[in-house]
């Protein structure tokens, strides 16, 4: 079992910046993608995601306006948001793919954090 805690979200200004972070705990596996989804997950935009090996993806959400990174901790990952607009207004999902020796994968997401772009 995999337990992820995200934190940074809020309320910020149109054109403003705004970051998350999201600390992964329990059951890692050294091969692993952590990331990031906008609204549900998987039934959601893809914002992006690292790899274990620190190869990135960035899907359709916030594009070009989103920077994801492992934390000092590889077990850490920070989204940075810049040039937020109203319509990023959603609920952000940070998620964690586990991968067993076999290369079975599971996927794990956390709560949620709400990203509110208003002035």
């Amino acid at each position: 079992q995999v337990h992820l805690v995200e934190s940074g979200g809020g309320l910020v200004e149109p054109g403003g910046s705004l970051s998350l972070s999201c600390v992964a705990s329990g059951n890692l596996s050294q091969m692993n993608v952590m990331g990031w989804y906008q609204k549900a997950p998987l039934n959601g935009e893809l914002v992006g995601y690292i790899t274990s090996g620190d190869t990135f993806y960035y899907g359709n959400a916030l594009k070009g306006r989103a920077t994801i990174s492992r934390g000092s901790v590889k077990n850490e990952v920070h989204l940075a948001m810049n040039g937020l607009k109203v319509e990023d207004t959603a609920k952000y999902f940070c998620y964690y793919r586990y991968f067993s020796r076999a290369y079975d994968t599971q996927d794990y997401f956390g709560q949620g954090i709400q990203v509110t772009v208003s002035s």
